[in-house]
């Protein structure tokens, strides 16, 4: 029996040390390209036309970030604007995806199917680009506006079936308690229902921050002013301005004569590395939430 054991145990060392192997080896596959791209961001541009990519640079070089920090819009200001358009925007698609599919999901709710089929339908058709631009410029006059950055996005139908599956596996019994015992629609939505959807919350609140943070169609069409615009509009305008500049020969020549030559690599990897880099910090934080909800969630329900 002992020798058994010893070899159980040895065999369970053995397969905890090769999953922990193949988990850092997966690990290293997706941090290395990351590693890249910062490497090239901080290489000379002639370095990387003579030397090709390496994971440290060989000529260390701050243009590219110089490059992408010199427009005529502060990139601290488009942190701002996206900053806050992620947060708020975040809190309100939970708040009114939640409600709606809370709704839709009850079996009381005259309608419920016919509403059900009406979101469902908008996944599968829309009336159009030109259609959606005439209604939000000329008919909700919101063009310019920091408002249309957070209600573009504000409600996704595909959200609203998810959260509506999770809300239909919840134990009736529970709401059925709650309003015996005299609570009303929204106590019960507010301090029974919601707190026993922490796991689809936070799925979908993680979803929806991923997708404010990377929106920048919505600054191309309906934004103008400059101090409205976006992170990822600002870098997609910088690397637009960088393509003109090196198919323009003047343009890039009056370029290298102020600051050398012109950082088109190094540059469009700074602005990667600008776009991406609060999300990935912000990742570790997010992450312990997220398995904690789910967790939480898990028991409770």
């Amino acid at each position: 029996m002992k020798v058994i054991t010893l070899k159980l145990k040895r065999e369970g060392v053995f397969s905890k040390l090769v999953i922990n192997l193949m988990f850092i080896v997966y690990s290293a596959m997706c941090l290395i390209p990351v590693l890249l791209v910062l490497s090239i961001s901080l290489t000379n541009e002639k370095s990387l036309l003579t030397d090709g990519y390496h994971l440290i640079p060989k000529e260390f070089s701050l243009i590219g970030y110089q490059y992408a920090f010199s427009g005529t819009t502060s990139i601290l200001n488009a942190y701002k604007i996206t900053i806050l358009v992620t947060a708020v925007g975040s809190i309100l698609h939970l708040l009114v995806t939640s409600m709606m599919s809370y709704a839709i999901s009850r079996n009381e709710v005259r309608y419920r199917n016919q509403v059900a089929f009406l979101v469902f339908f908008t996944i599968l058709f829309n009336g159009g680009l030109a259609p959606y631009y005439i209604l939000v410029t000329k008919y909700l006059h919101l063009k310019d506006s920091l408002l249309i950055l957070i209600i573009v996005l504000l409600v996704s139908p595909v959200h609203v079936l998810i959260m509506r599956n999770f809300f239909k596996a919840l134990p009736d019994s529970i709401i059925e308690s709650a309003r015996i015992d005299g609570s009303g629609e929204f106590m019960t939505f507010f301090r029974i229902v919601l707190p026993l959807s922490t796991p689809v919350l936070a799925t979908i609140g993680l979803f929806i921050s991923i997708a404010y943070w990377n929106d920048w169609f919505t600054s191309a069409l309906f934004i103008e002013n400059n101090k409205l615009y976006t992170l990822q509009y600002l870098l997609q305008s910088l690397m637009t301005n960088i393509q003109y500049l090196m198919s323009n020969e003047q343009a890039s020549k009056a370029i290298e004569k102020s600051i050398g030559m012109l950082p088109g690599e190094s540059a469009r990897m700074a602005a990667t590395m600008l776009s991406i880099g609060p999300i990935i910090l912000m990742y570790p934080v997010l992450q312990r939430y997220f398995v904690k909800g789910l967790t939480l969630g898990a028991v409770k329900a």
